[in-house]
């Protein structure tokens, strides 16, 4: 199959309703739309599109995410209380297994980088054989 750059602009990709389990909802009425733009090659990661319009609702994160903020904003409340704000151009990162309450005032619209996560020893072991690929020069370096 072909890789291709994919392009798109986050601010106006049409979105599809998606939806939460209801016990997670607090208060108000939220309605989520998402668009899953594309997946990578090896199935570990999506890119993802999603919007929400005002309410209070539990997430669990199930996967890694990393999140940029589009537009709108949300007050995140983690595990321990603390508070946080997420605005236009913020970046969050919610590893798997956590948990937080998000309070959107308003609405909010966010970039998603969705990951599954590997078994430890089995991610290091990706990359060590990265490394040595790189080093045997059978695989290009990033000049990250």
């Amino acid at each position: 199959m072909p890789k291709s750059v994919v392009t798109v602009s986050p601010a106006t990709v049409p979105l599809d309703p998606s939806g939460m389990p209801n016990d997670w909802i607090l208060s108000g009425t939220p309605q989520t739309r998402s668009k899953n733009i594309v997946r990578s090659h090896d199935w570990t990661s999506n890119l993802v599109a999603w919007d929400c319009t005002a309410g209070r609702f539990k997430w669990h994160y199930t996967q890694d995410e990393t999140i940029m903020v589009v537009s709108g904003e949300a007050i995140m409340i983690n595990e321990k209380g603390e508070e946080r704000r997420l605005g236009p151009g913020d970046i969050g990162f919610f590893p798997a297994g956590t948990s937080c309450t998000w309070w959107v005032p308003d609405h909010i619209r966010k970039v998603a980088v969705v990951k599954e996560n590997l078994w430890q020893p089995l991610g290091f072991g990706l990359k060590i054989w990265n490394n040595l690929m790189r080093s045997a020069g059978l695989a290009g370096k990033s000049p990250i």
